[in-house]
Formats: structure tokens, sequence, C-alpha cells
């Protein structure tokens, strides 16, 4: 139970992922939020084994569209994002995961993917 009223919670086990809606591929995108600041840190996508074992290790874990294969952040960097908690929005089909980033959330080695900004 939620300490906040107006957050709505299901427990994901095994059997209870029907609420969240994978798309036609079988993903869901996820983003990833600094759980201190509120500074939004990258998107990425969710298959429904990367959301299970997000949930089971503690680390976001993501699928890779262009290389078709599951991917741990910071497996290889170091740069570890350890989640918090995981939002889902009013349409059930995006995923917000509040996290400890542990250097760099972008592969370009900056904080945030969201360093570019378009100008009107």
């Amino acid at each position: 139970m939620s300490a906040n009223p107006e957050v709505e919670t299901i427990q994901i086990t095994k059997d209870n992922l029907e609420k969240l809606k994978f798309n036609a591929e079988g993903l869901i995108p996820a983003i990833a939020q600094d759980c201190k600041n509120g500074e939004v840190l990258m998107m990425a996508w969710m298959n429904i084994d990367s959301l299970r074992d997000t949930l089971k290790s503690g680390k976001a874990s993501y699928w890779s569209r262009s290389r078709k294969s599951y991917w741990v952040k910071g497996e290889t960097s170091g740069h570890f994002q350890y989640v918090k908690e995981i939002y889902y929005d009013c349409d059930c089909d995006v995923l917000l995961m509040k996290v400890d980033q542990v250097g760099s959330a972008c592969h370009t080695m900056k904080r945030s993917c969201f360093y570019r900004k378009i100008e009107k």
C-alpha cells in the first residue's frame, strides 16, 4: 500500500503483468529519472524478461532493439542504475523508473542523454 493515496500500485508477480501494455514487438518504453533531483537521464526499451530481471536484481536491465539483445545498464561501463521505484503511466504503456545513477547515464559519457536543446 502506497503512503500517497494518489498512487495506485500493482504487485508485479510472475503472472500479474496484464495491466502493462507492451507493443507489437513485446517492448515497453522505460524512462530513467534520477531519484534524488528528478533529472530525466535516459529512455530505453524493456521486454518482459528485462523488466523481471530489473525487479529481481534492482539493477536496470533493458532490451536493445538495434543489437537485438538484453543488456544491464553499467555492465561494461560500471555506470549502473539502481532502481528505487517503478511507476507506470495512465495508459499502462510507459514505465518511469526512479534510479540511483552511478556515473553517466548516456553512452556519450554525459550525465543525461537529454543534453541537446531545440531552439524555437
